[in-house]
């Protein structure tokens, strides 16, 4: 562990409760392991490797594992889609059809829950806004109830890991109905997914090609991919996830790849480390400019961290809970509006914001205490029909009661809370 040095303004004392709270619930054997990470000032205040990376191989996490961060991609490939928009390559307006006229003349469902024959025309098309604030109207099966839920599943295959080419996703995915018009409401979908092939089609080439260059070599992300080349696997986190029958944690498989997949998820496809990933945070922190490179302007990065929700459309619950109140969500984060009412994100302040991942992958950044906070963990649950309700914040089951701690604790060391 490191320690906390004079710059970041943590109580040394209660930044040490930390790890032994944490490797209490990995003891329990609801965890596997987990690395943090504190960044404050200007300086790490606190890195902690804790349990296994491989349980089966008795393998310790260490600072370089490599998680699957799921929806932690999606606040990277919408600071992408910004930088096209900077350079007047689109607007927040357009509709994508512009680009991707698989989405021409879409059918919507009159109940999100009823027969998919039942439908009406879109009132519009879906616009580039729509797609970043989950306003597209499409949908994720897992987040989804009724017919539509396992029309994904059959016409699309695995939220994370489809075998698809992008073109024939998108084909596949466009001739499937909306589930509520768009701009309607907060739906959360495969939209960033659209979005990230969205970026490639302006472009002119693979999305995983502009992020390579234009976002990840310029950060020297040097271990964030869509796929872990053979090289670094010894290094990757095995997902797991407790098998009530069994009573313990059971490794959830993951198809290998020996080149980068045909399908890059800009909605939950990416691994990465504690290091990368704090360089991408620090630069949203930055206003979009970390240790002299600048992608955006500061105002693309205000942009993106205001609340665009309705009041009316924060008022319906996401994934089954009352999630918006205290918080709303922008152009692929979501940030605390008012951290005296919000529950769901733990131990907040206003303005700060971030977005978790499904495998239980967290962060933060808060411009008031000028802090990223990175909690990686490997905890699955199935991404199926009914199951969102237990996704909201990464937590699930036992270890639920990790990332609060772990939130709690890292304020509490600021005198707060």
């Amino acid at each position: 562990m490191d320690g906390a040095g004079d710059l970041s303004g943590f109580s040394k004392d209660k930044l040490a409760l930390i790890a032994p709270t944490l490797q209490g619930i990995i003891d329990s054997g609801v965890l596997s392991g987990a690395v943090t990470l504190l960044w404050r000032n200007g300086e790490i205040a606190q890195v902690l490797t804790l349990g296994r990376r491989d349980i089966e191989n008795d393998l310790p996490m260490r600072r370089d594992t490599i998680f699957r961060i799921a929806s932690m991609t999606k606040p990277i490939t919408s600071v992408a889609m910004m930088m096209l928009v900077e350079e007047g390559k689109a607007k927040l307006g357009d509709p994508i059809t512009r680009w991707m006229p698989e989405f021409k003349d879409m059918q919507v469902l009159r109940d999100a829950e009823g027969p998919l024959t039942d439908t009406y025309p879109a009132p519009r098309d879906i616009t580039i806004d729509d797609l970043m604030t989950h306003r597209a109207g499409l949908a994720y099966g897992f987040t989804s109830i009724g017919p539509i839920a396992y029309a994904h599943q059959e016409a699309l295959g695995d939220v994370l890991s489809s075998d698809m080419p992008p073109d024939a996703w998108l084909a596949a995915l466009g001739k499937l109905p909306l589930s509520f018009a768009p701009g309607e409401r907060f739906h959360y979908s495969h939209a960033t997914d659209v979005l990230g092939y969205l970026v490639g089609r302006i472009e002119g080439k693979p999305f995983r090609d502009v992020l390579m260059e234009r976002i990840f070599e310029p950060l020297g992300m040097v271990d964030t991919d869509f796929w872990i080349p053979p090289a670094k696997r010894d290094r990757a986190a095995v997902v797991y996830r407790f098998n009530e029958e069994a009573g313990k944690l059971l490794p959830v498989a993951f198809k290998l790849y020996d080149a980068p997949p045909a399908f890059t998820g800009g909605g939950g496809g990416l691994a990465s480390t504690a290091d990368d990933y704090l360089k991408f945070a620090r630069l949203m922190l930055n206003k979009g400019e970390v240790d002299g490179v600048r992608l955006v302007k500061a105002e693309t990065v205000d942009l993106m961290t205001q609340n665009r929700l309705t009041d009316a459309q924060r008022e319906i619950p996401f994934m089954g809970i009352p999630f918006w109140g205290g918080q709303g969500f922008g152009l692929g984060l979501s940030v605390i509006t008012d951290a005296e009412k919000q529950a769901w994100m733990g131990v907040g302040t206003n303005g700060a914001f971030g977005w978790p991942g499904a495998f239980g992958t967290w962060w933060r950044a808060d411009p008031v205490e000028n802090m990223v906070m990175l909690y990686l963990i490997q905890n699955a649950m199935p991404l199926e029909p009914g199951s969102a309700a237990q996704l909201a914040t990464g937590q699930r089951m036992a270890a639920m009661a990790a990332l609060p701690m772990f939130q709690g604790l890292t304020y509490q060391a600021l005198g707060r809370g």
